[in-house]
């Protein structure tokens, strides 16, 4: 019997009791009445909506802030707090979770397209076990089944309150934090080797595309691609239909088609109406992560979310794909990106993207030397990513093991 084994058999023999979150916590809402302004004079950090969606625990490494008025109401966010997502395009992807899991001295405060929630009575739970919880794929279930469709899938804060969540005795909350710990410890040491490999890729790359020592014409994007706009409406998604690439579509090297977002022939129509895209097209999101870029690798039936646009390369697509994260062109679009709720990058300043071109000939050489550092950064179906990979799977199946508790039967 192992510790964990034991402590089920001697601390809740007869099962966990269940409790709805509603029950043992409230819920607040993250800025309001917030404008453009307050973000670029600002007095207060802020937690944006990628660090609680990309993070099982917020980083408190925080650089975006907010002017915030001594008269406003707003509420700080506090250690201890689950922060959720509360709208996006899936209902699988709302409700994504992170918690503050260390003791903040300053005032911090939560973007407005996420919401927090605070525990009446913070000795039931350690933040830690939260983290892990809140993740877990049955409960990942029952927030999916909270979301409603208006033009987005959006969270009801009624239905959400309802969540059942099991309150297991602390001891054995804190020998599920000890195993998953190391699991994320393990998965951490491999991500740190492979973002130090990342690095000398990136060193390399940014040296071979500076063009220092060459002499080499510089154009705009716009005039060795054609740029073209995403779609500005909310269609209806079906099951079945054609794939719509949307920002959390686009996944560095490559677009995941798997698991997007599906419209019917009329609205890919309107859309393909002003272009179709094609194989070797690149695609760029324009919010949030908005200097990600990937490229299409196959013929298909596609077309764009909003917050996303189209590249179509006038030349070699590999190597624009490669000079479009060089670092003259991060800097560019960094000192280019503007604010409202949302980090983002207009489509007439992707057209004046930098970019240099050398004879044909040095572009295929580029891409051939680029081609073999990439694949072993970011394939992963070898070396690092893989295991990365095959480690998170394995993380993913105990913490759904070790999250599994029997129901308590309450009986009268």
């Amino acid at each position: 019997m192992n510790k964990i084994e034991k402590l089920i058999s001697e601390l809740c023999s007869n099962g966990v009791e269940f409790k709805e979150l509603g029950e043992i916590g409230y819920f607040y809402w993250g800025l309001k009445w917030k404008s453009k302004n307050d973000f670029s004079n600002w007095n207060a950090k802020f937690i944006t909506y990628m660090n609680v969606f990309s993070n099982i625990e917020i980083d408190t490494d925080i650089k975006d802030f907010v002017k915030i008025n001594e008269w406003e109401n707003q509420i700080q966010v506090k250690y201890w707090d689950v922060l959720f997502t509360w709208s996006s395009e899936t209902p699988d992807e709302c409700g994504m979770s992170s918690v503050l899991t260390k003791q903040i001295d300053e005032p911090i405060y939560l973007n407005s397209f996420c919401f927090g929630f605070r525990l009446h009575d913070k000795n039931l739970f350690l933040p830690d076990f939260l983290k892990y919880l809140f993740r877990d794929l049955k409960i990942r279930k029952q927030i999916s089944r909270t979301a409603s469709w208006v033009t987005r899938f959006n969270i009801s804060k009624k239905r959400f309150a309802k969540i059942k969540i099991p309150l297991p005795p602390l001891d054995i909350q804190k020998e599920i934090v000890k195993i998953l710990d190391n699991f994320t410890k393990l998965e951490a040491e491999l991500e740190a080797e492979l973002e130090a490999r990342m690095k000398q890729y990136e060193y390399y790359r940014d040296r071979l595309l500076s063009f220092e020592d060459e002499e080499v014409e510089w154009k705009e994007l716009g005039e060795v691609a054609k740029i073209f706009d995403s779609l500005h409406q909310t269609p209806k998604y079906l099951e079945d239909g054609y794939p719509m690439i949307r920002v959390t579509d686009i996944k560095w090297w490559y677009i995941n088609l798997q698991n997007t977002l599906k419209v019917d022939k009329k609205i890919f129509e309107i859309f393909t109406k002003k272009y179709k895209p094609k194989y070797n097209d690149i695609v760029i999101s324009r919010v949030w992560s908005y200097w990600n870029f990937a490229i299409i690798w196959e013929n298909v039936d596609v077309c764009l979310w909003q917050n996303t646009a189209i590249i179509h390369p006038l030349i070699n697509s590999k190597y624009l794909y490669y000079i479009l994260y060089s670092k003259k062109v991060v800097n560019f679009i960094e000192n280019k990106v503007s604010w409202w709720s949302q980090k983002t990058l207009s489509l007439w300043n992707i057209k004046k993207i930098p970019i240099p071109i050398p004879p044909l000939e040095k572009q295929k050489e580029i891409v051939e030397i680029l081609d073999k550092f990439d694949k072993l950064v970011n394939d992963i179906s070898v070396g690092l990513p893989a295991e990365i990979e095959a480690r998170r799977k394995q993380y993913e199946y105990y913490r759904g093991k070790l999250l599994e508790f029997e129901e308590k039967k309450i009986t009268n």
